[in-house]
């Protein structure tokens, strides 16, 4: 029986660009890092960033790594996008909420979440 969740990873190619996109783009702490494996805190939650063995191909699918922004989700997204990241389905209202898909600096699927307002 599972007991909860100790790590998410995603796969990347380059290391340090990586890094830098979660430690300076989402403002996560960077715990560890060398050339194979590095760990972010996300609140609590351990992403392990691991580096590809064949950078030649990446595979379609996948976890999806979803964050709560600090303010409001249009305020994430347009910072984000100023920094050059693409929002490419922008955000979409839904009954249980808000999402704004976007991806990683290696192509991994990433989201920010609001829930509903009252």
């Amino acid at each position: 029986m599972a007991n909860g969740v100790a790590a998410v990873w995603v796969p990347v190619t380059d290391m340090d660009r990586a890094v830098a996109f979660y430690r300076d783009a989402l403002g996560l702490t960077v715990t560890s890092q060398d050339d194979d494996w590095s760990e972010i805190d996300a609140n609590g939650l351990m992403i392990g960033l691991n580096g590809r063995e064949d950078a030649s191909g990446s595979v379609d699918g996948g976890a999806v790594i979803t964050f709560q922004p600090d303010g409001t989700i249009d305020a994430e997204v347009e910072r984000l996008s100023d920094a050059g990241v693409d929002f490419t389905g922008g955000i979409s209202d839904h009954e249980w909420g808000r999402i704004a898909p976007f991806k990683d600096s290696e192509g991994n699927d990433l989201q920010f979440y609001a829930p509903p307002t009252a």
